[in-house]
């Protein structure tokens, strides 16, 4: 009997678009023989709908004309059975609740990717791939991965986080940014990806341009130095808190001082370096970004990025696929943790296929250590018999 799978993506947040089509070639890639897979589209808004359309990439080219012939569901608990039901329910002539054995969110971003799509599928009692409530929402705040990896001996930028409080004398927060880190310096929301409103400013009205588009994004924004001569090397990971390996190396080839959003998901598509065999061209997600696979660098040094990728893993308790971006500085021969991404665009398939997990493998393992997960927590107990509640008294 097949093991059916609710194949998770879009959602409310500004990675929408990217989470679609990293979905979408999961959803294309996964071992049919084996997996019953229903792809189910999350709105902006996240409300869920299933239909013969809504693993078709075309049919995302009109959206409102796609949830017209689609079916909204909501997940139920049935006895310990989660099912996907049509809402609003009908009596007569409606969709039969189907079950699911788990969730794979394919998903980026605030509001899917930090903790609380995660926190959802846990309450509702669902297993689900990828990392649990607490490492996304840490994976997903950049100056928290930055203190639990601190801790663990990871190398890391000393950075600064800035409020909605601090955006309202802009210029005294851009005076602090200024005395704390000098130019240039690196703004960055506190919980994004895909290079959503970062930028790297050399001057006070670049800097104060900076920490306006930040704040267009999210209400924590954070500074840190920003590398003059720099180098991106992205390096993904398998595994669990347990037990975890390391893909190949990459440097993606960017168009200006930093990877832009337009560099991973708009200008990649077709050219020279693109990992062979991304579906499609053009927004095609990560697949597609002009890259050197593998990246040009010693036996040793790529060697100590990839424990250090493990390592970083470990600690942020991550579990699936992760893929984790380093940076060197050039003029000191430094090696830095940048972000981790907990859920990567197109989930790095394209590292996996170089050191030989093709992708039908790859998402099988993943699914294979989220029902380890599972396993593990039936084994667990998580209730205590007490009397309490027979004396209780308020008064």
């Amino acid at each position: 009997m097949k093991t059916r799978v609710a194949m998770m993506f879009g959602g409310k947040t500004v990675e929408h678009e990217v989470s679609v089509i990293s979905g979408i070639q999961a959803l294309m890639a996964m071992d049919t023989e084996k997996y019953e897979v229903i792809p189910v589209y999350m709105t902006k808004d996240n409300e869920m709908y299933t239909g013969s359309d809504v693993g078709d990439i075309k049919a995302y080219r009109d959206i409102p004309g796609l949830l017209k012939k689609s079916q909204r569901v909501i997940m139920v608990n049935e006895g310990g059975r989660v099912q996907l039901v049509q809402y609003p329910h009908k009596t007569f002539g409606g969709m039969k609740p189907v079950d699911i054995d788990i969730a794979f969110p394919v998903v980026h971003g605030t509001n899917v990717e930090d903790g609380a799509l995660q926190g959802y599928l846990k309450t509702i009692g669902v297993p689900f791939v990828g990392p649990d409530v607490t490492s996304s929402a840490i994976s997903m705040d950049k100056f928290i991965t930055k203190a639990v990896l601190k801790e663990a001996g990871v190398p890391v930028l000393d950075a600064k986080v800035y409020t909605m409080a601090d955006y309202e004398d802009v210029e005294a927060t851009a005076d602090d940014i200024e005395k704390t880190f000098g130019y240039p310096v690196i703004i960055k929301p506190v919980n994004l990806g895909s290079s959503v409103g970062i930028g790297v400013a050399k001057t006070r009205d670049e800097l104060v341009d900076a920490i306006d588009d930040a704040f267009r994004y999210a209400a924590r924004v954070m500074a840190e130095h920003a590398i003059s001569k720099l180098r991106e090397i992205n390096c993904s990971v398998l595994g669990d808190e347990n037990e975890a390996l390391a893909s190949e190396c990459e440097e993606p080839l960017t168009s200006g001082e930093i990877l832009s959003y337009e560099d991973k998901y708009v200008n990649g598509g077709g050219k020279k370096g693109g990992a062979k065999g991304a579906p499609g061209s053009k927004g095609a997600g990560m697949a597609n970004l002009s890259r050197k696979i593998p990246a040009d660098l010693t036996p040793e040094k790529r060697e100590e990025i990839r424990e250090l990728a493990i390592k970083s893993f470990k600690a942020l308790g991550c579990c699936g696929v992760s893929r984790i971006d380093f940076m060197i500085d050039e003029e000191e021969d430094k090696l830095y943790f940048n972000e981790i991404n907990p859920i990567p665009g197109s989930l790095s398939f394209y590292l996996w296929e170089p050191v030989g997990v093709p992708y039908k493998e790859l998402l099988d393992r993943m699914i294979q250590l989220a029902m380890k997960r599972a396993r593990l927590e039936d084994s667990l107990t998580f209730t205590f018999d007490t009397n309490i509640l027979k004396t209780a008294n308020l008064g």
